[in-house]
């Protein structure tokens, strides 16, 4: 079993907001308190997916609602272990080990920090590879995980348990209930052996982000420099293909938040003046990725961005009139292959009139 420590979570930061595709959540503020809970605390310890014992009780914990608000609202360190503690009273069943909802953002960290205050283990793997903004979209319901009982927790305290037929129906409750506790919660859900659980994450995916935030840190450069080793990094995990998709600066950017969401979209302008703008579709993530008329990407692929001069990856709140960029598009894994997944993933699955087209067949 593996562990991470305070000095992994920079890197682990950096590397799951690149898998974030511009969501879920600036990493920043969980980053510090993640460093501070496991230099309190000791290290958590990772347990692999095929180390998961079958009769494991599994449980999901992560952070719900609009990105954008974190910025303003800071998460409290005991949230996510107070979720915890409440889902075990309302199910009176230990937790053996928990794990995220998503790689990216600040909810890559929150499963942690929660495995060190509690002393269980923590999955290195995720439930979507990558972040995507509803709960429906999860590997574990796709698997057939049940999301509920869920338990909600708000940072002043306040606590909410969710009862739901299916995730579709999760997904509009624990949206609503997002908005109505201050548009940010925590939330323990999809409780799940650990049969369940080996089959449905995807795997490996915190200690892969932690060694593609140590490539991207320590170089602190042009994207250009490294962007083979990033590539070959990638040719060992079950992404697909990478490609680089455009280059250029941000010309326009916006984004609201309606229904929970931080939903907008970006134009980037190329430094190849033949070149016709890209334009980003967002919600929460980047979703599609057009240059002219053209889609050159779409969800469930990755669209991953990263300052040009820097390597920083580019959370979509953060993103800024002049910044300097480079957008790359990485395929997903073979969990959202299959027709019962696109069916809640594709481009139309968020009301867009396009059909999904795998990265390694858009020409």
């Amino acid at each position: 079993m593996k562990q991470i420590s305070a000095k992994d979570i920079k890197d682990l930061c950096c590397g799951a907001a690149f898998l974030a595709t511009g969501g879920g959540g600036d990493p920043y503020v969980s980053q510090l308190a993640a460093e501070r809970l496991l230099e309190k605390h000791g290290p958590a310890n990772l347990m692999a997916p095929e180390e998961i014992p079958d009769d494991f009780n599994v449980v999901s914990i992560g952070m719900v609602g609009a990105p954008t608000v974190t910025l303003e609202q800071l998460p409290t360190e005991d949230e996510a272990v107070k979720a915890f503690d409440a889902y075990e009273q309302q199910t009176g069943r230990k937790i053996d080990a928990v794990i995220p909802f998503e790689v990216g953002g600040g909810n890559s960290t929150i499963p942690l920090t929660v495995a060190a205050v509690r002393g269980v283990p923590c999955i290195d793997g995720d439930g979507m590879g990558r972040a995507l903004p509803e709960a429906q979209m999860m590997t574990f319901p796709l698997y057939g995980v049940k999301p509920t009982p869920a338990v909600l927790m708000d940072s002043w305290g306040n606590s909410a348990v969710l009862h739901c037929n299916d995730p579709l129906t999760f997904e509009k409750h624990i949206r609503a209930m997002a908005v109505a506790m201050g548009g940010m919660i925590s939330s323990a859900e999809h409780g799940m052996t650990g049969k369940q659980a080996s089959e449905a994450a995807v795997p490996k995916t915190i200690s892969f982000a932690t060694k593609l935030g140590q490539l991207l840190r320590n170089h602190n450069g042009s994207i250009d420099a490294i962007e083979s080793e990033l590539i070959s990094l990638f040719a060992n995990t079950q992404y697909g293909a990478v490609k680089r998709l455009y280059t250029g600066k941000v010309v326009d950017s916006e984004r609201k938040i309606i229904g929970g969401y931080d939903v907008g979209s970006a134009a980037l302008q190329s430094f190849d003046a033949n070149l016709e703008p890209m334009t980003l579709l967002i919600k929460n993530e980047y979703l599609v990725a057009k240059v002219g008329d053209q889609v050159v990407a779409s969800v469930p692929d990755l669209i991953c961005i990263v300052e040009q001069e820097t390597s920083r990856p580019l959370n979509a709140e953060r993103m800024r009139y002049g910044q300097r960029v480079a957008v790359f598009g990485i395929g997903c894994t073979h969990h959202y292959r299959t027709e019962a997944a696109l069916k809640v993933t594709s481009p139309r699955a968020f009301g867009f009139d396009m059909d999904y087209v795998a990265l390694e067949d858009i020409r």
